[in-house]
């Protein structure tokens, strides 16, 4: 995206759907503990909840409908006695008034079932948004060993390779943002300057019983073009740039390859292989721009390369 962009309304709100699969839909049902928070709107007691001081990388998921709701990146300690995030995964969280006429309840999106409530104003962290949040309300997903994968890929304006990812069966959710640099909580604004080091690039999280990083990668590789450095299309610079962030060796084992197999077809191969550090969702504005929007990428359109 060029700088043109950044007067877009950032109110729109976001509407992206929230993709579940039968693995995790499948929930044992509620205990009642569990039916007097989620579903009577009750209130775990401060400091007795599970994750409360839980910090492992992850998600956290819906206990009742297992929809996709916070990033443990977005996690912080507030000191409240329950789980504090600074943002959920676009889309996955809905606000209401409260009953009491003084609070924001916070909603799972996909099933309303029972969170917590959101607070702002309270300058703990940068983004200014505390979601506190019942531990019972949520089951923990390690992105290690667990049930879900991730992926980080930069190709150029996060919009379109947010909107294409986004199709592409077995994917949960994603989301737009920024990697690869040194700046702690980037704005849109600081990452355009290019003095960041940030790439824009967007976070899939996937069920590998339904597709493969593999897959993943190599459709990456077909919606954008791999050849372009630091630049992709009318977008320039090394925030634009081609990118591979892998979490560990098998991921890295798996882009290199990839990239090997584009190099002996003949292309000049300009993506590069970067460790993965810590991913910051961009902001609201720029979450599932297409779909809200209702149009096609400008940029970005799959070509086929496997």
């Amino acid at each position: 995206m060029t700088r043109f962009w950044k007067t877009l309304a950032a109110a729109l709100l976001l509407a992206a759907p929230q993709a579940r699969t039968d693995a995790m839909s499948a929930q044992t049902p509620l205990t009642p503990e569990e039916r007097h928070v989620i579903l009577d709107k009750g209130t775990e007691a401060p400091f007795s909840g599970a994750y409360d001081h839980q910090f492992s990388p992850g998600l956290y998921l819906c206990r009742q409908c297992g929809a996709p709701l916070y990033r443990s990146d977005d996690k912080f300690d507030s000191g409240c006695g329950w789980p504090a995030f600074d943002a959920a995964l676009p889309g996955a969280v809905k606000r209401i008034p409260d009953a009491d006429g003084r609070r924001v309840e916070i909603q799972c999106a996909h099933c309303d079932g029972h969170l917590g409530h959101v607070f702002t104003g309270e300058k703990i962290t940068p983004r200014d948004t505390r979601h506190c949040v019942n531990s019972i309300s949520m089951r923990f997903e390690p992105l290690s060993g667990g049930q879900l994968g991730r992926a980080v890929f930069a190709g150029g304006c996060f919009w379109g390779v947010e909107h294409l990812m986004r199709q592409a069966p077995g994917v949960l959710a994603v989301t737009s943002g920024y990697t690869g640099g040194k700046t702690a909580f980037p704005t849109y604004e600081q990452v355009c300057r290019g003095d960041t080091g940030h790439a824009e690039a967007v976070e899939v999280v996937f069920d590998p019983a339904k597709t493969s990083y593999e897959t993943l990668a190599k459709l990456f590789l077909e919606i954008h073009d791999p050849t372009q450095l630091d630049r992709q299309g009318p977008d320039i610079g090394a925030q634009y740039r081609s990118a591979i962030f892998y979490a560990d060796e098998e991921q890295r084992r798996v882009a290199a390859s990839l990239l090997a197999l584009l190099r002996d077809k003949g292309l000049k191969v300009a993506t590069r292989l970067e460790p993965l550090d810590r991913f910051w969702p961009a902001e609201a504005y720029h979450q599932d721009y297409y779909g809200r929007k209702g149009t096609q990428p400008y940029c970005h359109a799959r070509v086929k390369r496997f």
